[in-house]
Formats: C-alpha cells, sequence, structure tokens
C-alpha cells in the first residue's frame, strides 16, 4: 500500500464533568485526528490529544508537526513510513497519531480488551470526590483511580472515607508527581491497611531515586508514569528497580510500535504493565484497548476511561 495523502482535523467533545489533577484543569477532550489515505483507496485514522503539561504539545504545535512532515511519507508504501517517522524530531503525542494510522494498515485493531477499565475521580473536595466515587461504584464502575496534589492530609482523609464508603472497590491512587518523598512515606503509613493497589507516579518524573526509594519502603505496589516515556526510560527503571508498574502511554512513547517494544520488554522482565492513556478520543482509544487485550498476560491494569467520560449529549 502506498500513501497517498494526509490531512489532519480538530476535534472536541465535552465532558461530562472537568477533569482536574495536580496538573491541569480540562473541560473538553480536545485532539488532532489525522486522516491517511492510500491509491488503492484504503483509509486509516489516528488522534493525539492536547497534553501540554504532560508531553509539552499543544493542539497547534501537534498539527503543525503533521503537516510539516506529512509530505516526507507520499509515495511511500506503509511499512517504510516507521522508520522516517520515528527519525522525526517532533512531539511523541505527534508521532503516536501518525503511528497508529500507519500500523492499522498492516494489523487492524482487535477487538477491545475485556478487562475493566478504572474510572477516574478527578481531584477536588473531599465531599466531591466521594459523591463522584459513590456514583461511579453505583454504576458498577468499581475500580476507582484517585487524583491527588500535594495536600497529603487531603488525600489521606479522601481515601480513607472512600475505602469506608466502598469497600469493595479497588482503589488505584496517582499523585501526577504532587509529592515528594517524606509526603509519599507519610500518605504510605497512613492508609497501608486499607488495601491500596498501587500508587502512580508520587514524585516528579526526574526524581528517580526518590522513586526508587519509594518503592524500596512501600509494600503497595508503585508505578512509573511520567517518568518513563521511551524505551531506554522503560529498561533504566526496570534495570535499577526504581517501580513495581511500568504505565504505558501511546502519546507517551510515540505510537503503537513503541508501545509494542516496552510491552515485549516488561514481558520478557515480568515486569507487569498498566495500560493507560490522557484524555483521548475514542480512535487512539480503541488503538490501547487493543494492544491490552493483545497483551492481557502482561497488562495488569487498564486506564482507558475516557469514553466513559464523555457527555455524547452536548
Amino acid at each position: 500500500m502506498i500513501i497517498k495523502n494526509i490531512t489532519t482535523s480538530v476535534e472536541k467533545i465535552p465532558l461530562k464533568t472537568p477533569f482536574i489533577t495536580s496538573l491541569r484543569r480540562v473541560e473538553n477532550v480536545e485532539f488532532v485526528r489525522v486522516k491517511i489515505e492510500c491509491e488503492n483507496g484504503s483509509i486509516s485514522f489516528g488522534e493525539a490529544p492536547a497534553t501540554k503539561a504532560i508531553t509539552g504539545e499543544d493542539l497547534i504545535s501537534i498539527e503543525s508537526s503533521i503537516n510539516k512532515h506529512k509530505s516526507k511519507f507520499i509515495g511511500l508504501q506503509v511499512h517504510e513510513c516507521f522508520e522516517e517517522l520515528h527519525s522525526l524530531d517532533i512531539g511523541s503525542s505527534a508521532k503516536a497519531s501518525l503511528d497508529m494510522a500507519f500500523y492499522n494498515f498492516i494489523n487492524p485493531m482487535k477487538n477491545q480488551t475485556d478487562k475493566q477499565s478504572a474510572i477516574t475521580i478527578s481531584l477536588g473536595e473531599v465531599s466531591k470526590m466521594l459523591v463522584d466515587a459513590n456514583i461511579a461504584c453505583t454504576n458498577q464502575n468499581n475500580i476507582l483511580k484517585l487524583k491527588f496534589g500535594s495536600d497529603i492530609e487531603h488525600a489521606i482523609d479522601v481515601t480513607k472515607k472512600i475505602r469506608n464508603q466502598n469497600p469493595e472497590a479497588k482503589l488505584l491512587i496517582d499523585a501526577n508527581q504532587a509529592w515528594d518523598y517524606n509526603q509519599s512515606v507519610k500518605y504510605i503509613e497512613a492508609i497501608k491497611d486499607l488495601e491500596i493497589e498501587l500508587i502512580e507516579q508520587p514524585v516528579k518524573k526526574d526524581e528517580l531515586d526518590d522513586l526508587k526509594n519509594i518503592t524500596n519502603y512501600s509494600d503497595i505496589k508503585i508505578v512509573a508514569d511520567e517518568s518513563c516515556f521511551t524505551i531506554d526510560e522503560v529498561k533504566e527503571i526496570i534495570q535499577n528497580k526504581r517501580a513495581d508498574i511500568i504505565n504505558i502511554k501511546l502519546m507517551k512513547c510515540g505510537g503503537v510500535t513503541k508501545a509494542i517494544e516496552i510491552l515485549e520488554c516488561c514481558k520478557s522482565k515480568n515486569v507487569p504493565v498498566m495500560m493507560g492513556s490522557m484524555l483521548e478520543g475514542p480512535t487512539s482509544i480503541e488503538y490501547a484497548s487493543s494492544l491490552a487485550d493483545t497483551y492481557k498476560d502482561v497488562v495488569k491494569y487498564v486506564d482507558l476511561d475516557s469514553p466513559l467520560l464523555y457527555d455524547l449529549k452536548s
């Protein structure tokens, strides 16, 4: 198949409620959609959301990067596009959108994973987080990902109250880099008897020694997220035992082909994976879900809840 044309558009899907973490507040899922056409009439799509706080990219930079370099792919066979793409000096999300669209020509997406996704409980007032958690559990979304900021007392209070009101729920904690080592230890000590599944990225992405020290200290599994974008960063974390679990996101690593490299690495090292996502459009979530299904032996947690958060009635 020979690439004939590549076009982009900017799409927006409103959320039911604002998505709030220690890094950002978002009221809509906004993303660039890539459409790739081949000379035989085949069409494939890719997507990349604006997550400047994490990948450094916004809608303008993503679309600009794609349009600046798209001529390099016109006339190439699909299988020739990957080397060209990953040699480009562009953002990881822009790469991911093109990579997934190219990949789908060669290996179309499979059925979505049968593993239940965690649902995000956004950072907010104690009462609001309790209500959101109760609603989720009432709707049989019993894997809750709690977003916290730098206020450790707030995090402890919310965790205890949500556990008390929802004793059967699986609780995943995500600090989004908001804590330091001492805060992390304080939190772990306060909630160690509450059967927490994991704690994700407690410290800043480059504080790798603190991440390792927390992992060594904690009986609760620690997840590396923002600390690992590339396969080399994943290998460094695994080799030095800085975390127990690796969070893979297509927008961090640069697409499906790069995610597969990381999945194979984690599988070979017997390191469990969380298949995660940003706030993304439906197509990129489907790609991640397909990977989670293909690698269900290594993907132990799925965090692909964006479609559950869409307000499709607006």
